[in-house]
């Protein structure tokens, strides 16, 4: 039975495209010629048309890339604003630093205030009195040394003065000046915010919280005392000694 010229086609396209390169040869009698089929070399008819309006995907990696950073690298407006805001409120507080005796009669009229206001309305002791604990402990904090000399032995770190003609050294305070004010400040502005919400109110008997931060102060300033009697330093720079020039 002749072999169909179709399937010895179609069985040489598929063995030349597996690893083996050996030719078809037919059995005699099966095809005129006993030669080896020579399959034609296939032509691809196919090629790439770019599609109108359609990118490459490298182009639509680039303009993600480029979206991404743009959603992500700009700011929002609301955070834009809120640093803004920062910004203008620490030049205003760069500005003030000079002026001591400023800043805290601002501080002092902003307590006369907050004591009037708590006096009219006849509630938010327990405000007030986490606010007196909270400048105390900033009033402890601006009295100590930054370097607790009971922390340090003898040999060890730069000591405080305790003769007359030991070289001048100022008091470093663990709590700078400037930053007790701001604190102090911020920690009254907060507790008169509070005074307009009921639910700060919290009904206490108020001469009993008197008499305990009476008796806490007195405690932690007698502890400071004792402490800066023993260390033997004061909580405040004194100026240099100068010399008079003789003439």
């Amino acid at each position: 039975m002749p072999f169909p010229d179709f399937i010895a086609r179609y069985y040489n396209s598929s063995s030349t495209s597996s690893t083996s390169t050996k030719p078809l040869y037919f059995p005699s009698g099966d095809h005129e010629s006993s030669q080896p089929h020579r399959q034609a070399k296939p032509v691809c008819c196919f090629s790439v048309v770019p599609i109108p309006g359609r990118k490459k995907k490298n182009d639509i990696m680039s303009e993600g890339d480029s979206v991404g950073e743009s959603i992500h690298g700009k700011p929002s407006t609301i955070g834009s604003f809120f640093t803004r805001v920062g910004q203008i409120y620490q030049s205003w507080l760069d500005k003030s630093t000079p002026f001591s005796i400023g800043r805290w009669g601002v501080t002092l009229s902003l307590t006369a205030i907050y004591m009037i206001r708590v006096y009219i309305l006849q509630g938010w002791y327990i405000v007030t009195y986490a606010l007196g604990i909270y400048h105390l402990n900033l009033f402890i904090a601006f009295l100590s040394p930054k370097v607790d000399p009971s922390m340090l032995d003898e040999d060890e770190g730069p000591a405080l003065p305790t003769k007359q003609n030991e070289e001048f050294r100022p008091f470093i305070r663990r709590l700078p000046e400037f930053k007790f004010w701001h604190s102090a400040t911020k920690g009254i502005v907060i507790a008169m915010i509070c005074t307009f919400f009921e639910a700060f109110n919290v009904p206490v008997f108020w001469p009993i919280l008197v008499m305990y931060f009476i008796m806490l102060f007195c405690i932690t300033m007698k502890r400071q005392i004792k402490h800066m009697v023993k260390y033997r330093y004061l909580p405040f720079t004194h100026g240099k000694r100068t010399y008079r020039e003789e003439t």
